[in-house]
């Protein structure tokens, strides 16, 4: 269990549209621009290792960056031959967006709060409504109308938040609905805000092939 003292009060900030990290789950990562690759090889001197992974997003059409994110630690490292590093980030906890920090990296630093985000650093959640028959079925609909494969059964053998958690990183939502399942303050909170994007798309999908 990692304790609210033990992280850091500044971080390096990654941001990334699309990508999805949430606590005690993995993202793996392909670093090779420039200024990326010396966040890497600074964050790999730290003892925390941690990088703040954050959705950007536009607000009158200047680009900003959502207020919350989470941070993961370097947990996998290697170099390519020409130079690029394949990474992975384990999440540890969600964080506020704070200051920005100016200095002489390229990439850029930010003031982070983890207030509030105890429950990350905790024991991993469950879900004891979850009735995993009925997800089961309405996921089987989703990949079927979108033409997707996976293993089925390592998924039904995934614990809640695994499942829940992998699921909300892994489909193909947009920012804000990537965002709000970040946000979601427990398991059971983002399964439902799962569940319900998963209905949309359905929908959605539906009557895209009607009007064709």
């Amino acid at each position: 269990m990692t304790h609210q003292t033990d992280l850091p009060d500044v971080i390096p900030v990654f941001p990334l549209p699309g990508a999805l990290l949430l606590p005690r789950s993995r993202l793996p990562l392909h670093i090779f621009e420039p200024r990326y690759l010396a966040m890497i090889e600074d964050v790999l001197k730290t003892p925390d290792r941690l990088i703040g992974m954050i959705q950007p997003s536009e607000q009158n059409g200047t680009e900003r960056m959502q207020s919350i994110g989470c941070a993961g630690r370097l947990t996998q490292f290697s170099e390519t031959e020409d130079g690029r590093y394949m990474v992975t980030l384990t999440g540890i906890s969600r964080y506020r967006l704070g200051k920005e920090i100016t200095g002489f990296t390229p990439y850029r630093k930010f003031e982070a709060s983890w207030t509030g985000f105890d429950r990350d650093r905790s024991v991993t959640e469950k879900d004891p409504d979850f009735n995993r028959d009925e997800f089961f079925k309405l996921l089987s609909r989703y990949f079927e109308q979108r033409e997707l494969s996976t293993d089925w059964e390592t998924l039904r053998d995934a614990d809640d938040e695994l499942l829940i958690n992998s699921l909300s990183m892994l489909l193909d939502f947009n920012t804000e609905d990537k965002q709000a399942l970040l946000e979601a303050p427990s398991l059971v909170t983002r399964r439902e805000t799962l569940v319900t994007l998963i209905e949309y798309s359905l929908r959605a999908g539906s009557s895209e092939e009607r009007l064709q």
